[in-house]
C-alpha cells in the first residue's frame, strides 16, 4: 500500500508556488460544461490549508459575490482540474485557519499586507 501512495505522489508534479493562509490567489480551474472545456479563475483569500506537502493536500478560497454573499470553495493543491495557481499578494495573518472571516464584511474584512523587508 505503500508503494502505491509512494507512486501516486511522485506522479503529481505541478510545481505550485508556496501558499500560507492569507494569502490572495487566483486559482485557474478547468470546467467542463457539455462536451467543452473552458477556464474559470476564481479570485479570493486562502482560510485554510490543509494536508501540508502530500498528494492529499488542499486549500480553501472564500471570496465575496454580488451583494455580499460570501462564497467558498475547496480545491485539492495537486489536482488535474487545477490548472495555475497564482498568488497576487500575502496578507499578515497570525491564525492558521481563517474562519473569523465569514462573520466580517466591508472594510473589517481586509487584511494587512505583508512587507518583505
Amino acid at each position: 500500500m505503500t508503494d502505491l501512495l509512494k507512486e501516486i505522489q511522485s506522479q503529481t508534479t505541478q510545481q505550485h508556488p508556496q501558499l500560507r493562509p492569507g494569502d490572495a490567489v487566483r486559482v485557474h480551474v478547468r470546467i467542463v460544461e457539455g462536451n467543452r472545456e473552458r477556464i474559470q479563475i476564481f479570485i479570493g483569500t486562502i482560510i485554510r490549508l490543509r494536508g501540508g506537502a502530500s498528494g492529499d493536500a488542499s486549500f480553501t478560497v472564500r471570496r465575496i459575490a454580488s451583494h455580499g454573499v460570501g462564497v467558498e470553495r475547496t480545491f485539492l493543491l495537486h489536482s488535474p482540474r487545477v490548472e495555475k495557481i497564482e498568488v497576487t499578494r500575502h496578507n499578515k495573518v497570525r491564525r492558521a485557519q481563517l474562519y473569523y472571516m465569514r462573520k466580517l464584511s466591508g472594510k473589517a474584512a481586509r487584511l494587512k499586507e505583508k512587507r518583505e523587508s
